[in-house]
């Protein structure tokens, strides 16, 4: 994944930041699945053996998850502009999508996006990646948002619009 070197030349155009209330309530959720999985099948075990290992399985997948995501949320994304364009990244500097590389931003009522975020068509495949809770990228698709506020995604998202309508002629 590429990394993105911080510089004083960086102009940060706006952040995304988890919301803390979301975030316990996505990870708590998790949680709770995981642990209800886990006691339903050692306190009242189904009948086949084959279901009580299902039952286990999902509960520790669900921890897992909620571990995941807790660790992806710590993060922050952040839109720049430099001398290498419009950047959306993450606090660690892992670069989630070069504005060059967006085909369009969809993010109506009707699109496929996580929840208060948005989703991008790039003109490129990117390599997979799944932060849970906060964003993914799979082939052609980007989709940011989750335990984010609306309040933060849409101005990045309108900037992102911004950049791919000012890139391509009409």
């Amino acid at each position: 994944m590429a990394r993105r070197q911080k510089s004083d030349e960086l102009r940060i155009l706006a952040e995304i930041k988890p919301s803390p209330p979301r975030r316990f309530l996505g990870v708590g959720t998790l949680v709770v699945l995981g642990v209800m999985l886990l006691y339903v099948s050692i306190v009242a075990p189904p009948q086949g053996v084959q279901w009580q290992l299902f039952l286990l399985a999902c509960g520790v997948s669900a921890l897992v998850l909620a571990q995941a995501m807790w660790r992806a949320t710590q993060r922050k994304l952040v839109l720049s502009e430099g001398p290498d364009g419009v950047v959306l990244a993450d606090s660690a500097g892992d670069v989630l999508v070069h504005a060059d590389n967006i085909a369009r931003v969809e993010r109506g009522v009707f699109a496929m996006k996580p929840s208060n975020g948005f989703t991008i068509k790039l003109e490129t495949p990117g390599t997979r990646v799944w932060r849970p809770g906060l964003w993914w990228r799979f082939g052609r698709r980007l989709a940011v948002g989750g335990v984010t506020s609306g309040a933060q995604t849409r101005p990045v998202a309108d900037i992102l619009q911004l950049k791919v309508a000012q890139r391509k002629p009409s």
